[in-house]
This record gives C-alpha cells, sequence and structure tokens, in this order.
C-alpha cells in the first residue's frame, strides 16, 4: 500500500537517530512510524510523544501523505539551570506515497498517548469482487 521512492530518505533519519540531530524548519528530522492493514483499513502510526495537537499538520495532494510536527521547548522560569537535556526539540517531517487503492477522501486521524493514527480506508474498487458472467445460457447448434 506504501510506495518508497527515495532509498537515501531511510539512511538519512537512522544517521540523524544515531548523531541525536534535531530537526530544524530547514532539515527537519523523521518521526518513527509503523504501517500495517487492519481489515478494510490501512493504518499509519507516528510516533510523536510530546508534541501538541495544535503543532501536527498533515496535507494530501494527490497521493502524497506529509505529516509534519513541531515539538517546542518548555517555558522554563529564569532561575532554573538546566543539567541535561536529550529530548530533541524542533521539527519532525514524513512523506509517504500511498497507492491509487486508498481513499485519500476519506482519512481519519487520531492522536492519543504521543502517537499519530491515520487510518484510510481502502478505496472500493481495489476491493475483491466477483464477476458474472452474462449472455445466453443455452447451447446452439451450428447448421450448416
Amino acid at each position: 500500500m506504501l510506495m518508497r521512492t527515495d532509498p537515501f530518505r531511510e539512511m538519512d533519519r537512522i544517521v540523524q537517530q544515531m548523531s541525536g540531530a534535531s530537526g530544524t524548519w530547514s532539515k527537519p528530522s523523521v518521526m518513527p512510524m509503523d504501517a500495517y492493514r487492519e481489515g478494510e483499513e490501512y493504518v499509519i502510526a507516528f510516533d510523536l510523544p510530546g508534541v501538541d495537537r495544535e503543532a501536527i499538520d498533515i496535507d494530501v495532494e494527490r497521493n502524497m501523505l506529509t505529516v509534519k510536527a513541531e515539538r517546542r521547548p518548555v517555558a522554563k522560569a529564569d532561575s532554573v539551570k538546566v543539567e541535561l537535556s536529550e529530548r530533541p526539540l524542533g521539527v519532525f517531517s514524513r512523506q509517504v506515497v500511498l497507492a491509487d487503492t486508498l481513499d485519500t477522501e476519506r482519512i481519519r486521524a487520531d492522536c492519543d498517548a504521543g502517537v499519530l493514527t491515520l487510518r484510510i480506508p481502502i478505496a472500493e474498487r481495489a476491493k475483491p469482487r466477483k464477476i458474472s458472467i452474462g449472455g445466453e445460457s443455452g447451447r446452439k447448434q451450428i447448421s450448416g
């Protein structure tokens, strides 16, 4: 159901994870995701812990799904001295090419416990169906 078009994007994601690089508006970090079929829907789940719903942007143009999110720093008082800061801040982004067999007009999105879940119905034209055979059922005799 998904099509990958850029083999180097996965390499970039792995390097970013290993280096601990955070995203910026000019070069967003990739967010981890799972994708699977569940009955008559295709489900894509993105990990976005600590991201407010208002900071998530989901777009679909033709068959290109784009999810962007921003994890902003928590406001701290002037008297707070940060000892350790490992949680990445900045922009996270992921683009996924969806197959023509998905109904992109009816995507549902839900965010719970730091996981953004998109449910995309399988298009009616892609579901298996029986084809009936038309025409006469009797035999014809050929005369000569």
